[in-house]
């Protein structure tokens, strides 16, 4: 592991880790700056096995980055609340690093943008076709491989308990 964890007692499994990134609204990608500063960013996530895709301009900081330096770190967030009468938050997540890479043939990029408009706006899918042949040139599309994935939660049982080392109800 990357980095180790500190609160084991709330890490969950592999399998648990993917279903938050595959049920996540959107991830946080980090990337690096230039400079060596961090540079973190919203973008809409589709994966296929070990590999997670996102689309993008063709240009800006976000692009810049990942073509200096393809390290990337991705956060994502599943179900959250604040329990009746506690001061703190019930939450679940997957954080993932890999290494991200364009994707320049057409067919990749037309399958990745299948997957995530799938994801994301399914029922929209019978315009595909048409978005594709008007946006296709002015997309970026891009993979990210993972390396390691981890999976975390805080929730309370129906008594109260907080339910850890992956217990469920």
């Amino acid at each position: 592991m990357k980095y180790p964890m500190r609160r084991k007692d709330r890490q969950m499994s592999e399998e648990f880790a993917y279903e938050i990134a595959d049920k996540c609204v959107f991830a946080s990608l980090a990337t690096v700056n230039e400079d060596g500063s961090p540079y973190c960013i919203p973008v809409n996530i589709a994966r296929n096995g070990r590999r997670l895709y996102f689309h993008s301009a063709k240009a800006g900081q976000k692009i810049e980055n990942l073509r200096r330096n393809n390290a990337v770190c991705l956060c994502c967030v599943g179900d959250t609340n604040v329990p009746d009468g506690r001061f703190t938050m019930e939450f679940e997540s997957a954080v993932i690093y890999g290494h991200a890479r364009e994707l320049t043939a057409e067919a990749e990029k037309v399958e990745a943008l299948r997957l995530i408009c799938m994801r994301h706006a399914p029922g929209n899918m019978d315009d595909f076709s048409n978005a594709m042949e008007r946006s296709l040139e002015r997309t970026s599309v891009w993979t990210i491989e993972i390396d390691e994935i981890t999976g975390k939660r805080k929730k309370y049982d129906s008594e109260g308990t907080e339910m850890t080392w992956g217990r469920m109800e």
